[in-house]
């Protein structure tokens, strides 16, 4: 009896050697293919700005807080301007006094002048008259020299005091110096008012842009000073993400190539991204590349500075066949090779391969669709005979469409 079980146990034996080793097998399917690079980076705004004083001051207000979505011109931070404000009043005064003088030289001074000239003119045909009169009485006999020549000095003198009046009427004529002063005076005292209301002005400190605060460095009673960073404002725009690529992927990429991502805290949300921009240089540090990707549509999830994965779409193959990366050996040789499943044995085949993406290679010849290859034991030898297992799920999907 012991020597029958034996002998069974020896035929059981040579038939699993005959049969030969399992073999773990995957099939060869046709399907839509997208390569894909996958990488991680984080959100980012096109550009930021730090908002600060252009004073010193002493802030009574801070009515928004970091996170808060404002919009151009909204008021971020408030000093106290009440210094500001009295200097602002103060040069608008001399504005007023400024005004006033000009006014007085155009209202009172030029048509006094103007009155003081006809009247000079008048004294001075007078004095002309009066000399004609002295003269021929001179000739006659019936004066003297002396009332002659006081009658001369009388015309000089008025001579005289109508070129002096004149000269009055023309400075305070619209081309005269004392009108030029005037104006200048006015001109100065205004741009003296403009420059205080304007630094009154920097005590209340809007939003230059609209966007989201994403930092606050500043609170109620503090002395602010001009260069000190008070807030950091993320404009409203364009999103986008920006990423590192390892540079083994550099030729594969190409603006305008579609991608979906996701940040890392909501996951199962995607949204859709736009290759962009890509860094000529390559870190020599990290071996990688700067990418970044415009997001047109950005979920309202989605956050400054939030942690993402990308998928970039590089190529698609519609219908093609697909095996796993991990059935190919010397995948990254000149010639690879697969073992196909033959009739139990193993036969080594040449293949030729496509796109790869996500543990998976494109096949462009040497297979055809329903093919089995062997994925393990790896040191499985070729012409073996194997006994075929088939692997679940027979391909993964992440590549697939």
């Amino acid at each position: 009896m012991a020597a029958l079980t034996g002998l069974v146990v020896l035929a059981a034996l040579a038939a699993r050697w005959w049969a030969g080793p399992q073999a773990a097998t995957q099939g060869v399917l046709r399907r839509d293919f997208v390569q894909t690079v996958v990488a991680s980076g984080h959100v980012e705004a096109p550009h930021r700005l730090d908002v600060g004083a252009l004073i010193t001051g002493t802030v009574l207000l801070v009515p928004v807080a970091e996170g808060q979505a404002v919009s151009a011109g909204d008021p971020l931070v408030a000093l106290d301007a009440s210094e500001l404000n009295a200097a602002a009043r103060q040069a608008d005064a001399a504005v007023g006094q400024a005004q006033a003088k000009l006014r007085q030289l155009q209202e009172v001074q030029a048509p006094v002048a103007a009155q003081t000239l006809r009247q000079a003119r008048a004294s001075l045909a007078s004095a002309r008259t009066a000399l004609t009169r002295s003269q021929e009485l001179f000739d006659q006999g019936f004066i003297g020299q002396a009332a002659l020549d006081d009658a001369s000095k009388l015309v000089e003198l008025a001579d005289a005091q109508m070129r002096s009046t004149q000269k009055q009427l023309e400075t305070t004529g619209a081309t005269g110096s004392d009108r030029a002063l005037a104006a200048a005076d006015l001109n100065g005292a205004q741009a003296s008012a403009q420059a205080a209301r304007a630094r009154a002005g920097y005590a209340s400190i809007r939003a230059p842009v609209a966007g989201t605060l994403i930092a606050r460095n500043v609170e109620v009673g503090d002395v602010v000073q001009p260069g000190r960073v008070l807030m950091t404002l993320s404009p409203r725009g364009v999103t986008q993400l920006v990423v590192q690529i390892d540079e083994k992927n550099l030729a594969l990429l190409a603006l305008g190539q579609g991608a979906l991502a996701s940040a890392d805290a909501y996951p199962a949300q995607r949204f859709a991204a736009r290759l962009a921009y890509i860094n000529p240089g390559v870190n020599a540090t990290t071996g990688a590349v700067e990418v970044k990707l415009d997001v047109a549509t950005p979920p309202a999830v989605l956050k400054q500075d939030m942690t993402v994965s990308v998928d970039i779409e590089v190529a698609r193959r519609p219908q093609a066949l697909i095996v796993a990366v991990a059935a190919v050996r010397d995948a990254d040789s000149a010639a690879p090779w697969v073992l196909r499943v033959d009739r139990r044995h193993a036969v080594r085949t040449a293949v030729q391969l496509g796109l790869r993406s996500g543990g998976l290679a494109e096949v462009t010849s040497g297979l055809a669709e329903g093919d089995a290859v062997v994925v393990a034991p790896a040191t499985l030898a070729p012409g073996a005979r194997i006994r075929a297992v088939a692997m679940t799920p027979a391909l993964p999907a992440s590549a697939l469409q």
